[in-house]
């Protein structure tokens, strides 16, 4: 079942406005979004879209800078494992979904540079 909305926090405010930035990045790039911020037990799933027929789950990170490995490099191998967690959790939850092919994404924020992995990991 779906946690219930957190309180926000100024990092949380942070949070907000990178997603919504991915969001409309994806958008002018064709994507359609489906749900944000789906939380569960195993975590958040930031951004459901679609992209044609293919269900993407995005993970949207956010570094003021790129020292100690940057945005990109904050996705690690746990994150990947919560973040599939909560996708499988998403598909139980929306049966409709499951026959769907599926991707995972990661849209970094660097400072002002921005890096789109489509694909980033496997399930």
């Amino acid at each position: 079942m779906p946690k219930p909305p957190r309180k926000t926090t100024a990092r949380r405010a942070t949070g907000n406005r990178f997603e919504e930035a991915a969001r409309v990045f994806l958008e002018a790039r064709g994507m359609r979004l489906v749900r944000a911020n789906f939380l569960c037990r195993h975590g958040e799933i930031d951004l459901v879209m679609r992209d044609g027929d293919t269900l993407v789950f995005v993970e949207v990170r956010y570094r003021r800078g790129s020292s100690f490995g940057g945005a990109l490099a904050s996705v690690t191998a746990a994150k990947q494992r919560k973040l599939v967690s909560a996708a499988h959790l998403w598909l139980a939850a929306y049966p409709r979904d499951a026959s769907r092919a599926c991707r995972f994404d990661v849209l970094a924020f660097d400072g002002d540079d921005v890096t789109w992995v489509r694909g980033a990991f496997e399930a």
